[in-house]
């Protein structure tokens, strides 16, 4: 979660670059004439690009992986140091092997056969790699089993490179925590500007992404925790409507808000990603919603003319920002109406505060006890409650807590169970209200869809004192609402990126696609990061 004051030395675990390439692993035969994997060339390269270069035989998906790991020793581990990846996967190459034996045998899985993908820490995998939220306390969980988004993601022939870090326990420890910051994983850095935050909680694959130590990477979100390291990471990231995404197995806080969801350089990837991974799972009772309204195949609504026609309310509060994020955000508006959009200004976030008010937090504190202690009795870790989460991190202050402690779990842990008449009353006003109130607008003013700025531009990162205010913020209502929620590239100032966020009612994700598309082509605003030094030296 994007922790918001309005709401409340890194290592690869034991596995280094080094032990992956000496894997003992049969190398696959491959008649390919290739290039060498020494120099890395796969700078912004997208899914179909990668595609393109394995059919045309100058990279295997076993050279791809190295490349990438070679990528993440040099620019995650040395040089720019970001400290996006947390654990690397011992089994990569040979993923990556028999996925290219499946290839040289003419068999193609789809769009992501071969492809290297990085997710986030919180994500369950049934392999050799932990699974940990960036908890000390939880340094020994090596799970039973996959995710069933990690099944629909290797059955669809992606390659998992390894993990991300990102802001422990998902920015649900501390009211006072810094965003990207992990007790197992210590600080992510933003790309763009290295004393910067890349924001949490899904900070590790916002900045790995950015910084092309992977094709693609997946987050999590309980409100704010996709888009918001998206938008200073210069990303696409998709928050999909709670349900479109199964969320078994990965670590939770809140069972009424969290979905898993792409983080992309495109568009594109971003819908290739999201289809590949929808489907119905007996353990995530609420995916069977899905029926009837998921898609398998995402890309064929990315219509350049996606925007024509269509009505868009802009939240009007966003242009009382700073002067340099209000700019970014009247260019983008003079971009939708050249291409046939338009805009209706709106109030929605005054209306949404006035009417939920703290029901939200009330809520995801009743969810992240109830959640984590289901989690955790099936967790291969000593940890089986969080009491013993809360005593471990007692009993380990000086690592486990050495710069903010842990008031929301114990805030957390003091609830009663989800039967109590505080959490059903919160339930009613963050679920209820704020579904309404974003139907209600959307009828009233003939609506496709509301937009405005994702959020301010990267903070600057402060151990000492957490997280500060960066202005706006419009991650609130399509997360209370369980609504989707894209964000793409609007634009940087001094190298700082900021996204434009396009959310809109339950399962409108074609639409959203086919206006955040028609803006990306139109627009074109991602810039790969330079990793720059500190703007104040």
């Amino acid at each position: 979660m994007q922790r918001r004051k309005f709401l409340q030395t890194s290592s690869l675990a034991s596995l280094t670059i080094g032990s992956i390439f000496n894997t003992n692993a049969a190398k696959a035969e491959n008649d390919a004439v290739s290039a060498p994997a020494t120099a890395f060339d796969l700078t912004e390269k997208s899914i179909t690009d990668l595609q393109q270069l394995m059919r045309d035989k100058k990279y295997t998906s076993r050279q791809l992986v190295e490349m990438y790991l070679k990528r993440i020793q040099t620019i995650d581990k040395a040089g720019p140091k970001l400290n996006a990846v947390i654990e690397l996967n011992p089994d990569a190459l040979i993923l990556a092997d028999q996925l290219d034996k499946e290839r040289a045998s003419g068999k193609v899985r789809g769009p992501l056969h071969g492809i290297p993908v990085l997710i986030k820490d919180n994500i369950s995998t049934g392999d050799r790699m932990h699974t940990t939220a960036g908890a000390m306390a939880l340094a020994d969980n090596i799970y039973s089993k996959d995710a069933f988004i990690v099944t629909k993601l290797r059955d669809a022939g992606a390659v998992i490179l390894g993990k991300t870090n990102l802001s422990e326990w998902a920015n649900f420890r501390s009211n006072h925590s810094t965003s990207a910051w992990s007790s197992r994983g210590g600080q992510t850095k933003n790309p763009y500007v290295l004393d910067r935050n890349p924001s949490g909680s899904s900070s590790g694959s916002g900045a790995a992404v950015a910084a092309s130590l992977c094709a693609i990477a997946i987050g999590t979100e309980t409100n704010g925790s996709i888009v918001s390291p998206s938008s200073v990471n210069g990303l696409v990231g998709i928050k999909p409507t709670v349900g479109l995404w199964s969320r078994s197995h990965i670590i939770p806080i809140s069972k009424t808000q969290d979905t898993a969801g792409p983080m992309a350089r495109t568009v594109k990837d971003a819908a290739i990603l999201l289809g590949a991974l929808t489907g119905t799972d007996a353990q995530d009772l609420v995916t069977q919603e899905s029926e009837g309204k998921a898609k398998k195949d995402y890309t064929i609504y990315l219509k350049t003319d996606g925007l024509q026609g269509k009505r868009l309310g802009l939240e009007k509060s966003a242009l009382q920002g700073s002067a340099a994020a209000v700019a970014l955000l009247k260019e983008a508006v003079e971009v939708l109406k050249s291409k046939g959009a338009t805009i209706v200004e709106v109030d929605l976030m005054k209306e949404i505060r006035q009417q939920t008010g703290n029901a939200s937090f009330q809520v995801l504190l009743y969810e992240f006890k109830d959640g984590v202690n289901n989690y955790l009795k099936g967790a291969n870790s000593k940890m089986k409650s969080l009491d013993d989460v809360i005593a471990f991190n007692r009993q380990n202050e000086a690592k486990a807590m050495p710069f903010f402690k842990q008031e929301t779990l114990e805030m957390a842990n003091q609830k009663g169970d989800l039967n109590s008449a505080e959490y059903l009353e919160a339930l009613k006003k963050s679920n209820g209200l704020s579904r309404t109130i974003i139907d209600n607008m959307l009828k009233e003013n003939n609506l496709d869809a509301i937009i405005g700025p994702t959020n301010g531009f990267a903070v600057c990162i402060d151990l000492i004192n957490g997280d500060y205010n960066n202005g706006f913020s419009f991650s609130s209502p399509a997360a209370m609402a369980r609504y989707p929620h894209i964000t793409v590239p609007m634009g940087q100032w001094h190298d700082l990126p900021m996204g434009l966020s396009f959310f809109s009612t339950a399962w409108h994700e074609p639409q959203l696609l086919a206006m955040a598309y028609a803006y990306e082509q139109a627009s074109k605003k991602r810039k790969a990061p330079q990793f720059k030094s500190p703007i104040v030296v």
